[in-house]
């Protein structure tokens, strides 16, 4: 039975909210598929606003593959923002795609890709907007499995209640075996109704579905434990890995927005996953082995994206671009093609002790000298060993020097406050060390109009890390800390001007750490900040943390625990973390070993990378029966000839 667009109703009431454009779709290479063709139907959402969320990687990826298929089809959501909330709320038009703007509820499934926890609130929102429960037990046969994927993933328990399933790792794969077996279970009458689907997506080991599994908990608030309430599930859920990136070179035809985005480029992944060991960094733990794209590959899909696109920049992602095996190939080849045309090239990350000046030019040819970034992450060179942050001071500043002495202006540098053993005097070490950059620029190049911004984060633990046990700042040392490395460097009046500061208070990284190591207990959190009007918490403007504060409180005093005891509480080895039934392939005892040694009192024990030393057995390859797969391959791109 076909479904009937909202837009009729929808396209008068445009003109009364912002940006109206972003909620219009039919951008270039966006699909319209016909709803009586598909056994299977799929809304995707970013929960996100459109200009964050249009250019997400992962969204478009799937929403190409599974429209690839026959049979399939996948249309795409983002938050709405607050002016049209109300809009629709008063109209009582429902959450809508835009490729067809099709309310979201009449679909099958609805997945949601998370890559910050921050995008909780946006959920219910959309949940509540498309008119399916907000809580799973409370939906029928009529409303879409609602899924989870993404980064955030591999924790679900503090949306636990929200969705019916969650899926960690690649998509690729992973969306077509779930939409078969809904097809199955659609075709065959759907016996069994909603619970049926979701026990033969959960008995295949790859979908959690966490109305299978009870939490109990220790009169200490700690949890007693987390086991499956019913046969054929398993006991931990397993990661899904794509093997062959080359067998999938996606996105094929990038979507082109109608509204300014974040990123206006077409991004190529060279390379998934990471081995660098960085303790802090969940993004290189989760994602492990290293896989790689192959030289002629990322030829083909960057010559294939731009004539899709028409876009003039290309991005060449992954978490840590110059350490693909080919790289000065790859960009060497890649400023041969396309010299002389509109098209630039970027790297947008790059370690300090992977980059070169070679690398840096090959990548400037076409465009203006943008400036540098790098991220040490850590002010002194013992903090940055504590993080397995293998980088000195001598190294970034011969690379600074390098690029100044070859023309750059000015470098981005990255820190965290609040690592795990930081004193002041660490935090106080950026400053000193961005004063070093100064002088080094102004030495080689001759000049003075040399800049380094200084963008510091807050660190907040990840689950599947070495720091998943360790103790959060609290937001008013992190506030006081940086206050102090602000006055010591504006208080020099030969740097006051070239070096400038960016960095949020402490009290989102408090709550962004609640929603990341939380349990099920604070989904209760989640829904009572959002009923009091909680929305785009990762935007500064809407982010309220008096009310995550007053509503923690009042959800979890009566439960024993509070929003310290999920924060600024350092984890015991045999505590269960809610996390411990969802398997990244990496070993509990490995991550605990690494964490003992990051905070060993006579100086933390570093780790080289795997790729290029023996295997240190963090548990992911033989876990999962994988490789790293990396080159060189000593092949060339092709055709080679100049556009």
């Amino acid at each position: 039975m076909p479904v009937d667009s909202v837009y009729p109703r929808l396209e008068p009431l445009l003109a009364g909210v912002s940006k109206p454009i972003q909620y219009i779709g039919g951008e270039l290479n966006s699909t319209v598929k016909d709803w009586d063709e598909a056994d299977v139907r799929w809304a995707l959402m970013y929960p996100d606003a459109y200009e964050v969320g249009l250019p997400n990687q992962g969204v478009q990826i799937l929403y190409e593959v599974l429209n690839e298929r026959d049979g399939i089809l996948a249309e795409r959501t983002y938050a709405v923002m607050p002016d049209m909330e109300a809009v629709l709320r008063e109209h009582d038009i429902p959450q809508f795609t835009v490729d067809a703007h099709r309310p979201v509820g009449a679909f099958d499934l609805f997945g949601l890709s998370f890559s910050t926890e921050l995008g909780y609130t946006n959920m219910l929102t959309a949940l509540d907007l498309a008119g399916i429960p907000l809580h799973a037990v409370d939906r029928d046969d009529s409303h879409p499995i609602v899924l989870a994927g993404g980064h955030s993933a591999f924790n679900p328990e503090p949306i636990a209640d929200f969705v019916d399933a969650a899926v960690m790792g690649d998509g690729e794969e992973v969306v077509l075996a779930i939409s078969e077996v809904v097809r199955e279970w659609k075709a065959e009458g759907r016996p069994g109704g909603r619970d049926e689907v979701l026990a033969r997506l959960a008995a295949s080991g790859g979908v959690y579905v966490p109305k299978f599994y009870d939490v109990s908990y220790r009169p200490d608030g700690q949890i007693g434990a987390i086991a499956p309430n019913r046969p054929g599930v398993p006991v931990r859920v397993a990661k899904h890995t794509l093997m062959d990136l080359d067998s999938w070179p996606y996105p094929k035809k990038p979507l082109v927005p109608l509204a300014e985005t974040v990123h206006e480029r077409f991004s190529v992944e060279i390379f998934r996953g990471c081995t660098r060991g960085c303790r802090f960094c969940q993004a290189g733990m989760i994602t492990r082995p290293v896989r790689e794209r192959s030289i002629q590959t990322i030829g083909q899909m960057v010559d294939n994206g731009l004539k899709e696109s028409g876009f003039e920049e290309v991005g060449l992602l992954s978490l840590s671009s110059a350490d693909h095996s080919e790289i000065g190939e790859v960009a060497k080849q890649l400023g041969d093609r396309y010299e002389g045309t509109n098209t630039s090239l970027s790297l947008p990350s790059t370690r300090v002790d992977a980059f070169n000046i070679t690398l840096a030019n090959e990548f400037s040819r076409n465009g203006r000298r943008s400036g540098l970034t790098f991220a040490p992450e850590g002010g002194s060179d013992r903090l940055r060993k504590v993080i397995n942050k293998m980088v000195s001071e001598d190294d970034l500043i011969r690379t600074v020097s390098a690029a100044f002495s070859h023309g750059w202006r000015q470098v981005k540098l990255y820190f965290m406050c609040g690592l795990p053993t930081e004193t002041d005097e660490d935090v106080l070490q950026i400053g000193e060390l961005a004063k070093r950059v100064i002088d080094t620029g102004r030495e080689v190049s001759g000049r003075r109009d040399i800049r380094c911004t200084v963008s510091i984060g807050g660190f907040v633990p990840k689950p599947h890390t070495p720091f998943q046990w360790a103790a959060q700042l609290d937001h008013e040392t992190t506030d006081e800390r940086l206050r102090k490395l602000r006055a010591s460097v504006q208080s020099d009046k030969r740097y006051g001007k070239a070096i400038g500061f960016r960095y949020h208070d402490g009290k989102p990284g408090i709550v962004e750490g609640l929603l990341s190591r939380g349990d099920r207990r604070v989904g209760q959190v989640i829904e009572a900040v959002w009923r009091d009007g909680g929305r785009f918490d990762g935007w500064s403007e809407h982010f309220s943390y008096d009310r995550w504060a007053q509503k923690s409180a009042e959800v979890l005093t009566p439960l024993g625990v509070d929003l310290d005891w999920f924060t600024i509480r350092e984890r015991e080895h045999d505590e269960v973390l809610p996390w411990d039934h969802m398997d990244s392939g990496l070993d509990r005892e490995w991550l605990w070993e690494d964490w003992q040694d990051s905070i060993d009192p006579d100086g933390a024990a570093e780790v080289e990378d795997c790729r290029w030393t023996p295997c240190f057995d963090c548990g992911v390859c033989p876990e999962m029966d994988l490789e790293i797969q990396i080159g060189p391959t000593g092949q060339k791109l092709l055709p080679l000839s100049v556009v």
